[in-house]
């Protein structure tokens, strides 16, 4: 069996990926497309057209994280599978916690302000507030799959109220310990009792610009928004918009409207978000850590030897 992996944060855990295939696998790591001629499983993010006309042997395309918006479905063989993994929720939640916390109690103001000798705290500066510790925050969370789950996990544990909107509104809230959940019809309901909005909802023709300015303008002055869905589930220009004028107070950007090449240069954004003080800017980073990407590389491996026993595959698509 021959394996083509194109997905270069794998190549960290290496060792635990190929001990982990079945006996005989052979892989090629960092391949081109014209390894993929004699390829039975490709994993990585991307796959064309032009990369499926050269895989004639494929039998799997196993997506070495959870989207799938790269992969076209449409020039795949009917009897190629594919498969994809997660275990970035762990890892994307303690990014949310952390952001939520910095924001909202002006860490990221007071660094820069002590850079220049100030020390912007209400025990120096009588005008500025004592602000409130995050487990007094109400957390609405669009979307509550994997990623949501996690997240609210986190902040339940610290004492914060929450409540979920979803596409299908089927989320049981007593269940879950949330105050209500609902669909998305109740999103500015959600947002005007949300002191922290977290988005990790899939980005879909419904869900694009999901959040413009009318749900900005329900979350409020004091309100802080962290994004580690997709960008364009928050629509770009309200969002930059809101930010300058301060009809929010914060927020934290992991995913982006726009993306760079292969040597990962490039703004993030026709709008100029890096001049404002109050956006925590990351690079999609996230859920970049040992911890996600090693149990990806396990569950990958055991999924490449489930296709080699025959067996039904964890996370398949198609």
């Amino acid at each position: 069996m021959l394996i083509v992996v194109m997905e270069p944060n794998l190549l960290a855990h290496r060792e635990r990926f190929e001990a982990a295939l079945p006996p005989g696998a052979e892989v090629i790591w960092n391949g081109s497309i014209d390894d993929l001629r004699d390829a039975d499983v490709f994993v990585g993010g991307r796959f064309t057209a032009e990369m499926a006309a050269a895989a004639e042997k494929l039998r799997l395309v196993h997506v070495a994280g959870a989207g799938t918006d790269k992969i076209d479905f449409s020039a795949l063989q009917p009897e190629t599978l594919v498969a994809n993994t997660f275990h970035h929720e762990r890892s994307i939640a303690e990014y949310v916690l952390a952001a939520a916390v910095l924001l909202r109690r002006d860490f990221l103001a007071q660094d820069r302000a002590l850079r220049r000798g100030i020390w912007a705290s209400s025990v120096y500066d009588s005008d500025l507030p004592q602000l409130p510790a995050i487990g007094a925050a109400r957390v609405g969370l669009v979307g509550f799959g994997h990623i949501g789950r996690r997240v609210w996990e986190l902040f339940r544990s610290l004492g914060s109220t929450g409540a979920a909107v979803t596409g299908s509104g089927r989320v049981d809230a007593v269940a879950n310990g949330l105050s209500w959940a609902g669909d998305t019809a109740a999103l500015n309901r959600l947002m005007t009792e949300s002191d922290v909005v977290v988005v990790s909802a899939p980005l879909t023709a419904q869900t694009e610009g999901m959040i413009g300015a009318e749900q900005l303008r329900a979350l409020g002055s004091d309100g802080v928004l962290v994004n580690v869905g997709r960008g364009p589930l928050v629509a770009e220009r309200p969002l930059y918009d809101a930010l300058l004028e301060g009809r929010i107070r914060a927020a934290a950007i992991d995913v982006w409207y726009r993306y760079p090449g292969p040597g990962g240069q490039g703004v993030p954004s026709e709008l100029p978000f890096g001049e404002l003080a109050n956006v925590l800017m990351t690079p999609h980073s996230s859920g970049v850590t040992t911890d996600t990407f090693g149990g990806r590389a396990e569950e990958i491996a055991a999924n490449i030897g489930r296709l080699d026993r025959g067996e039904p595959l964890t996370h398949q698509l198609s």
